[in-house]
């Protein structure tokens, strides 16, 4: 069926059925909103690592570094390691979910700034993030899945038959010299790099492919709640480990039986002799536009401050028996998922001198090699990997579904349904988990690529991150400062860039608005490697038949050579860049981002910079105007309730204790004696910061948590340099 054996789809639904299992056992266990939302708070370090690892792990970051890596050299892997420079800061701040002790994130806004609305509003912003995220994993795996389902040339249907020649002639003028070109050949090439017409097509639908996993996802986490997800997770993170391992040594042995050698260090020196220099460039790759040194600082920047006011923090972290579980686990498993990010890079590499000029669609990589590798075999290894991906997709799915249920139930429906039993809120929370699902599966559509989805996630969180952070450690932050800062930035970044498009259609076609970055030509000289002879051998082979311009000179392994990289123009307004609309004309899809067009109105010319410093521009707007808003409104405005914060801050200083009785009794006295713990305060009683003094325990993780981070990068410089 679809081209599968009989033994990999029984072994898809046999980890169907053990999964549909674990929820329907977790679902009786479930008494109240704590059970369902967190578990009971039962979790200890095992789980909790896996927890961490499943729910920051989908199908789109395995396959997203493989395809980004497979375009763009080992570079590539920086779509998925942008977090590695943010996981030290998860070692302090972590613990401040558990110690929140509360059932959502959007219960800190009502408890900080007493403000329930507040808090309906982080909830309605924290469930669109959820859906973003989960529809980037629903678009990673249909990819990926559908590709081992592909249908030859025969069977295209005509439509198919058509695009697919319009495909092959966008390749044909891509291989040429840009200089070759004459003025009707790229007028083409721009036209059909803006069509951007498919070459591959396959039996499996994949919208009938998100229904399936959706109903799956719903059956077995909206029965056992988070219980039901994290003990998922611990066998979904052995499942994408597995996935990570799988494919390597399948890719080392036909590496060497194709081109000599013996083991993984003979696969290694083949990909050095055969890449060109240009795939182990890991900073400043000339073929990457999105991933320069100085967009990944900033991203990093703005990702450190956004990942804490993510609602699935709370969730994965609150579950805990104790903060020092919470903390050891999230760290761990965290850098679990660095370590194989830089291993699904390192697969990417070998599978470049694997299916170089084979495979065109970089995004069908993982699938292809899987048919590759592991069909020939029938025995089941085909159906373990798609086991795998969908594995890896319901392990983030679960837990932002059931973050996204107890956002809806606890900080909109329980406002507004007040004294309803436990029973009737978690029944509530089962309903909007899958709705949740469904909204993530209809998500999924609206995007054209897993980047332009993961960079509206990334920035989604900049309209609450100030307040968050601001308000859990600066007593002066204000309730009509928060509220300012939400809605001016969310007014300013979000909604008008939604709305003016939709309201007057024609800035979409407007010539300024159209505005392009140069073209830019980089310069660059290596030493000549294999593949770089295959492809000059190419071109060679076209230019006798167009006999257009200089012939291209042969290259011959060993000599140095000059390659011209090109980085196309790209949009410089529009976040999905610019397409082409029904009259054949140009048009900007996607949102408007208003704080370039106000800075090329202030005769800023834009068009001069690489994309990645606009994109780096506006990212540094877009984090630092919302702290700007809310300290400066705050010394306008009078301060909050005493007792309020008296309250909370005693609260954030009051350690976890594993046993909720005594948890509870130590609040107690801390409530009682709100000056309790002002020896800890490292600015003194009484001052208006609250940043703690470091003890033992922090000081001695953070340092190895760095250490940890440089271990990775030095893993990655490792490994790609390891038989060069």
């Amino acid at each position: 069926m679809f081209g599968l054996a009989v033994i990999d789809i029984a072994v898809i639904i046999g980890y169907f059925v053990v999964v549909i299992a674990i929820g329907v056992w977790s679902s009786r266990r479930i008494k109240d909103q704590a059970d369902y939302f967190l578990a009971g708070r039962k979790f200890g370090k095992f789980i909790q690592t896996f927890a961490a690892f499943g729910q920051g792990t989908s199908a789109d970051n395995a396959v997203g570094v493989t395809t980004t890596t497979f375009s763009n050299g080992i570079a590539g892997v920086w779509s998925s390691l942008l977090y590695l420079f943010a996981t030290p800061m998860y070692w302090m701040v972590i613990p401040w979910m558990r110690r929140l002790r509360l059932i959502s994130l959007g219960d800190f806004f009502e408890e900080r700034y007493g403000s329930k609305r507040m808090a309906g509003l982080y909830a309605i912003i924290g469930v669109i993030g959820m859906m973003t995220i989960i529809s980037v994993g629903f678009a990673a795996m249909t990819k990926t899945v559908v590709a081992l389902t592909p249908k030859t040339v025969e069977q295209h249907s005509v439509a198919e038959k058509a695009e697919y020649t319009q495909a092959m002639r966008l390749d044909a003028l891509e291989a040429k010299e840009v200089h070759t070109l004459t003025a009707a050949e790229s007028g083409e090439l721009e036209q059909l790099r803006l069509e951007n017409p498919r070459k591959m097509f396959f039996h499996l639908n994949p919208d009938i492919l998100i229904w399936i996993v959706c109903v799956v996802v719903m059956l077995y986490a909206i029965a056992g709640g988070l219980e039901a997800a994290f003990l998922t997770d611990t066998l979904q993170g052995i499942f994408i480990i597995i996935l990570t391992l799988m494919l390597f040594p399948f890719a080392w042995t036909q590496i060497t039986a194709t081109y000599g050698g013996e083991g993984l260090m003979g696969a290694l020196n083949v990909m050095h002799t055969r890449l060109p220099q240009s795939y182990f460039e890991i900073f400043g790759s000339p073929v990457t536009q999105d991933f320069t040194w100085y967009y990944i600082a900033a991203l990093t920047m703005m990702i450190t401050i956004n990942v804490m006011i993510q609602p699935n923090m709370l969730t994965a972290n609150g579950s805990a028996k104790g903060e020092y579980e919470c903390r050891f686990g999230f760290v761990v498993g965290s850098y679990m998922k660095r370590v194989c990010t830089v291993l699904w890079g390192c697969f990417a590499l070998l599978a470049v001198v694997l299916y170089h000029g084979k495979v065109n669609n970089p995004d069908l990589i993982w699938g292809y090699a899987t048919l590759d590798l592991l069909g020939p075999l029938n025995i089941g290894l085909v159906g373990l990997m798609i086991a795998c991906l969908m594995a890896a997709l319901m392990s983030t799915a679960d837990c932002m579904m059931i973050t996204a249920s107890s956002l809806l139930t606890h900080n909109i429906y329980r406002p507004l349904a007040k004294g309803k039993s436990e029973h009737h809120y978690v029944t509530v929370g089962r309903v909007a988990g899958g709705l949740v699902v469904i909204g993530g599966a209809l998500i999924a559509t609206q995007f054209d690529t897993i980047l332009q989805q993961l960079k509206f996630w990334w920035e989604l969180n900049v309209m609450v991150a100030a307040a968050f952070w601001v308000g859990m450690k600066w007593r002066r932050a204000t309730r009509p400062a928060a509220w300012a800062s939400i809605v001016i930035t969310m007014v300013i970044f979000f909604l008008l860039p939604m709305m003016l498009p939709k309201f007057a259609p024609s800035q979409r076609t407007d010539e300024s608005l159209l505005k392009m970055t140069e073209s830019r030509e980089i310069v660059r000289e290596y030493a000549v490697t294999q593949m770089d002879v295959e492809e000059r051998v190419g071109v060679i082979e076209k230019w006798n038949v167009s006999r257009i311009g200089e012939k291209p000179e042969a290259l011959k392994v060993g000599d140095t050579y000059t390659r011209t990289y090109t980085q196309a123009s790209r949009s410089i307004f529009w976040t999905q860049g610019i397409k082409v609309n029904g009259d054949g004309g140009k048009q900007g899809s996607g949102l408007l981002s208003l704080e370039l067009v106000l800075l090329d109105r202030m005769g800023i010319d834009l068009s001069k910079n690489p994309y990645a410093l606009n994109e780096t521009i506006r990212i540094l707007i877009r984090t630092s105007v919302p702290f700007l808003i809310l300290v400066v409104v705050s010394l306008f405005t009078r301060r909050d309730d005493k007792a309020l914060l008296d309250r909370f801050f005693v609260k954030m200083k009051t350690p976890v204790e594993s046993e909720p009785d005594e948890d509870e009794r130590q609040l107690k006295l801390s409530y009682a004696d709100p000056r309790r713990f002002d020896d800890q305060n490292m600015f003194g009683p009484g001052a208006d910061l609250e940043f703690n003094k470091w003890n033992k325990t922090d000081t001695i993780g953070f340092i190895l948590s760095c250490l940890a981070a440089a271990a990775v990068v030095l893993l990655l410089v490792g490994l790609v340099s390891l038989g060069g």
